[in-house]
């Protein structure tokens, strides 16, 4: 399918990152295909948060409304998501950064298509709930919520988006389980609308006829009104906004406490605990 490219925004060096780019091309009138290369694995650091802002920011207020197309040039990987360790040591992080991208996409006056061509971990799985369609390659990758694996609580701006979207059952297995979804299971659950490239992308936006949708100007305006529960969580700040730390925090001080009160309760037991 042919394109011509539109305009380049580059993602700068951070720290361990090296940067990269993305890309805006027409795939068709009014189709704008956003692709992010930001190597290894198209992690979500400020430098690439801020970036994809100003790619949406040049679509909406200096192109027609149609239709945004995200997708990598990595084939390996859509997004690996966050690099938690930056994240969590980079003051504002989540209510200047992830949040409001999260959001922007949550409200984008006119649809979104997420096509999914790799892995989708954690924040990566997240940006493409926030889209309002997802397409998934199938040829390799899974999505996946895996903070049960690397030992990350999931924040409530984080994890609502899959309350509203996803069934309590496909929730569960996602979160409890960190259940790796593959092409066919992932379109099972209604996690993604279709599995294939970006003709399958192209075909479900001619068949929904989605590049009108944005033409009267509401369509952001529906999307926040549906999604509302999520944006009041997105939106929170100061004493409102639950951070990561702090919700270990409070976890070890449960259990600490909890464990005292146990070793207190066995010595009062006495012989009678045979545990």
């Amino acid at each position: 399918m042919a394109s011509n490219e539109l305009f380049t925004v580059p993602i700068p060096n951070i720290k361990s990152h090296p940067g990269g780019s993305i890309v805006c091309t027409s795939a068709a009138p009014q189709v704008y295909v956003l692709t992010w290369t930001s190597p290894p694995d198209n992690r979500f650091t400020p430098a690439f948060n801020t970036a994809l802002m100003t790619a949406l920011d040049i679509i909406e207020f200096n192109h027609p409304p149609g239709v945004v197309v995200t997708t990598s040039s990595i084939s390996k990987f859509y997004s690996n998501g966050l690099d938690f360790q930056l994240a969590i040591s980079t003051p504002g992080f989540w209510e200047t950064s992830l949040y409001p991208l999260f959001r922007r996409f949550l409200t984008y006056p006119m649809p979104t298509v997420a096509l999914i061509n790799g892995h989708a971990f954690a924040g990566g799985f997240m940006l493409a709930m926030h889209h309002d369609y997802r397409i998934f390659t199938g040829a390799k990758g899974y999505l996946c919520i895996n903070e049960l694996e690397f030992g990350a609580p999931l924040l409530p701006p984080m994890s609502s988006i899959f309350r509203i979207k996803t069934s309590p059952l496909v929730y569960r297995n996602m979160v409890l389980e960190a259940r790796r979804f593959d092409a066919k299971a992932a379109l099972e659950a209604g996690l993604v609308d279709a599995i294939g490239d970006l003709d399958a992308a192209m075909s479900l936006i001619k068949e929904r006829s989605l590049v009108k949708k944005g033409a009267t100007g509401v369509y952001g305006l529906l999307k926040a009104e549906m999604y509302r529960e999520s944006l009041v969580l997105l939106d929170a700040k100061g004493k409102d906004a639950e951070k990561t730390m702090e919700i270990q925090e409070t976890e070890k001080r449960r259990k600490t406490e909890r464990a005292k009160q146990f070793k207190e309760w066995k010595v009062t037991q006495g012989e009678k605990a045979k545990l």
